[in-house]
């Protein structure tokens, strides 16, 4: 199932039930960063309030919300949006369940007094509880080994206690919070391509087959294309009309290589 809406997000999330959505995963427009064909002037603080709140209100007890996000640096000093949007989540209800890294594998290179930007903030989001979750699982570069190391832990007052003595790791382990992804630049026709293993990982971690997933900010349709793959539903909201039949096109391609 597939419900892609052309227009405002605002005005139509107002169509999506109370309680129906599994899983969100987006990436708002970063502060005035990237020209959205000039739709980015509609952007600020009244729109993504407004956003965030109506997201609690339509998302499943137990679902969560990906909130992929930066800021922009203005006169020496970065906005803080991000952060701001975080504690506006909880404001509405969300508890903010974890504070994860994308770090980019290519950043693109920019001459200022500071280090390079090679990160984004990935807010995880959920009402009530987290319903799902899948962790991913990575290869242990050190499997099999085994120690007679003890480890050692810190109690309140300071002082060291003495633990187990260490076991033989394991093949595999679950992966960190901090994401190594490669970025996209004008894949698409888009400025800012949603990585399709970002959107790929998260709804393998917090959603199941024919759950439903949900893009406010469509963009090129990176989640919804993802989702359809793994056989999720999406609906998914585009205020440009040219990204829009990019998005309707590469989830189109999607249903129909699945039929073939």
């Amino acid at each position: 199932m597939n419900k892609l809406y052309l227009g405002d997000c605002l005005e139509e999330m107002i169509l999506i039930p109370k309680n129906s959505i599994d899983l969100t995963v987006t990436s708002p427009p970063y502060d005035n960063l990237r020209e959205y064909n000039g739709n980015n002037k509609m952007w600020g603080e009244h729109i993504w309030k407004a956003v965030i709140k109506d997201l609690y209100r339509i998302t499943k007890i137990g679902g969560v919300v990906v909130w992929v996000v930066g800021d922009a640096t203005i006169k020496g000093s970065e906005t803080g949006t991000s952060f701001k949007q975080a504690l506006w989540a909880k404001e509405c209800g969300f508890n903010l369940h974890d504070t994860m890294i994308y770090k980019k594998q290519n950043p693109i290179p920019l001459t200022h007094k500071r280090y390079e930007q090679g990160f984004e903030y990935m807010f995880i989001f959920n009402k009530k509880r987290v319903k799902t979750f899948n962790p991913i699982m990575i290869k242990c570069k050190t499997k099999g080994l085994n120690t007679e190391r003890r480890t050692f832990y810190q109690k309140a007052d300071g002082v060291l206690k003495k633990g187990n003595k260490n076991k033989p790791v394991k093949n595999v382990k679950q992966k960190n919070n901090v994401w190594k992804i490669p970025t996209y630049s004008g894949k698409y026709g888009h400025p800012a391509i949603f990585p399709e293993k970002l959107a790929h990982d998260h709804i393998i971690s917090w959603s199941n087959e024919n759950d439903t997933v949900f893009d406010p900010f469509m963009g090129s349709g990176t989640t919804g294309a993802i989702a359809k793959e793994l056989k999720r539903n999406f609906i998914g909201i585009e205020l440009s009309s040219e990204y829009f039949k990019i998005a309707e096109k590469r989830i189109r391609d999607v249903d129909n290589s699945e039929q073939e």
